[in-house]
């Protein structure tokens, strides 16, 4: 009895032991979670609730039991489900931790700078923030000697130097050195775009490219160029744009030596040494583009969707706006002249330096452009895509259409101030007046000799180089164009497509109709400006500037004698024919 006695006895010592290290236990633990709210930046303690406790009464020894140690863990995760944000449901080890995760949802900022005014959540991040104005940067790079104002910038900064790419996307494997650039990443698998444009509604998966984006429509351009006075949304594009007025190419591919002025050029260049396919291929008409800008802006073909349009005259944007301005910022540096789109220049550049890379595999003709390469093998392939939705004609060149469509329109919106005579487009209204002006801007370089068109020249160059491609089946016959071959077969079949509507008089050539109408309404285009005499054909009048001019340049190869007109030339002839006979 007295052995029972004294055993419930120690019982109770334990019991009453065990209860009261419980309720310290407590106390402690609540002690804790307060030390913690008032430091939530400071290491964790460790845990109290870890360690084997033994307590000794009197001479005996009580150690507590594996069920015991359970029941404390079970109290300590029960306590701890005090820790989870009941916004979102993250779990957090410390008061201090939730009490500024709670400030997220609430979007208190209760520290701020006392010289910028910026407010943070966190005390932490205002005292790295004071960096900033301080110009403090207590971390330095051992190896190369950079300074940083943060432990975690230094950490990244190092990876340059290690190449550790520690974070890898499971879906496609690529390596990243920063956490921030490898969640940007994910998105692009995810498709989550969590910024979202407040104007327009676009979602973007970078906060920087809403803030960029965003200058769209606040229509800022902090950026601008020195020489030009040109304004620029982005820094980036400014940069690109100083690169025309120094010359500067940085970017040459290392195969063929050509060089670029931006990185994204030189990538779209090397797709043609390797081989690589046109990635980007819409949908709709399975057309495939190298760019993934060219097939967004081929979708506004099928879209019809026009998103810049001009303030003045309503019609779309851009480069058109320097039409209004005059601007023309692409200068060429050989010599001098100005172009309002680069494209343009670069094709002036063929000019300087001859170069024409784009060669025919049938006939061996070259090109400075590859369209005009793809319009030329149309001569070959005889395709014409351009389709007239009115009479059915088709034909190889966009433009040729257009200008075929102003035959059927009853619009001539610009008229020649000098014979009334009206046009339907504006650069036709220009060619016109060359007529009374005597302009003639396209030159030969061989021979000097000017021409008021540019396809004029290029078939009088076929004088120098007696390039004659296109010959007749028939006759043996050859020209210089395929227009040339298809009027002249006209002699051979007889064929007269052009009815003069007035008198139902048929011609082979659509010229010659033209200046048939004139019989007709009267019109005299080409005007003497000597002496005032009009005329209606340009070949009456150039005969009669000889009368002017005193120029005889028609020859007799027998006996030297010159003549204004070549017929006099040909009636000259007979007499030397009949002394040969």
């Amino acid at each position: 009895m007295e052995f029972i006695k004294e055993e419930s006895e120690d019982i109770r010592i334990v019991e009453t032991f065990r209860v009261k290290q419980e309720d310290t236990e407590e106390k402690t633990d609540l002690m804790s979670l307060k030390k913690e709210s008032q430091e939530p930046n400071e290491k964790e303690d460790e845990d109290q609730y870890e360690k084997h406790h033994d307590f000794e009464i009197g001479e005996k020894s009580f150690s507590c039991s594996q069920t015991e140690k359970t029941q404390k863990r079970a109290y300590k995760t029960a306590n701890r489900s005090y820790l989870t944000c009941q916004q979102c449901g993250k779990s957090f080890k410390r008061f201090g931790n939730l009490n500024s995760h709670m400030r997220i949802h609430t979007g208190e900022k209760p520290y701020t700078c006392s010289q910028c005014g910026i407010s943070f959540t966190l005390k932490e991040t205002l005292r790295m923030h004071m960096r900033t104005h301080t110009g403090e940067k207590p971390y330095t790079c051992k190896l190369c000697g950079t300074s940083f104002s943060r432990t975690s910038s230094l950490k990244n900064h190092m990876r340059i130097h290690t190449g550790e790419k520690p974070y890898t996307c499971s879906q496609c494997e690529r390596s990243f050195a920063h956490k921030q650039n490898f969640d940007v990443h994910v998105r692009i698998h995810s498709g989550e775009k969590p910024y979202t444009c407040k104007s327009c509604g676009k979602r973007f998966i970078r906060k920087s490219n809403l803030k960029t984006h965003m200058k769209i429509h606040s229509g800022e351009k902090p950026y601008t160029c020195t020489q030009c006075g040109k304004c620029f949304t982005y820094k980036h594009n400014l940069h690109v744009h100083t690169r025309i007025h120094t010359g500067e190419k940085p970017f040459t591919c290392q195969q063929c030596g050509r060089s670029f002025t931006e990185q994204a050029n030189l990538n779209v260049h090397m797709r043609i040494h390797t081989g690589e396919k046109k990635p980007f291929s819409c949908h709709l008409c399975g057309k495939s583009f190298t760019r993934k800008i060219d097939l967004q802006r081929h979708m506004r073909i099928h879209t019809g969707e026009k998103p810049y349009n001009c303030c003045q005259c309503g019609k779309n944007l851009e480069k058109h706006m320097r039409i209004h301005t005059g601007e023309s910022p692409f200068t060429c540096q050989q010599c001098g002249k100005c172009f309002t789109k680069k494209g343009t220049l670069n094709r002036h550049m063929g000019i300087h330096t001859g170069e024409k890379p784009f060669s025919c595999q049938l006939c061996g003709k070259s090109f400075t452009r590859k369209i005009d390469l793809q319009r030329h093998m149309r001569i070959h392939t005889g395709e014409k895509p351009y389709n007239c939705r009115q009479c059915g004609k088709s034909f190889t060149q966009k433009k040729t259409l257009n200008r075929h469509m102003e035959n059927h329109s009853e619009e001539n919106l610009f008229s020649c101030q000098l014979c009334e005579k009206s046009l339907s487009s504006k650069i036709d209204l220009e060619k016109h007046m060359r007529i009374h002006t005597g302009e003639s801007p396209f030159t030969c370089q061989q021979c000097g000799k000017c021409f008021t068109k540019k396809g004029t020249l290029n078939r009088h160059m076929g004088i120098h180089t007696g390039e004659k491609p296109f010959s007749c089946q028939l006759c043996g016959k050859s020209f210089t164009r395929k227009i040339d071959l298809q009027r002249h077969m006209r002699i051979h079949t007889g064929e007269k497509p052009y009815n003069c509507r007035q008198c139902g008089k048929r011609f082979c050539q659509y010229g010659n109709l033209k200046v048939h109408m004139r019989i007709h309404n009267g019109e005299n285009p080409f005007t003497c400006q000597q002496c005032g005499r009009r005329f209606n054909h340009k070949g009456s009048f150039n005969r009669h500037m000889r009368s002017h001019t005193g120029e005889r340049p028609y020859t007799c190869s027998h006996c030297g004698k010159s003549f204004e007109q070549h017929g006099n030339l040909k009636v000259h002839m007979k007499i030397h024919t009949r002394a040969g006979q």
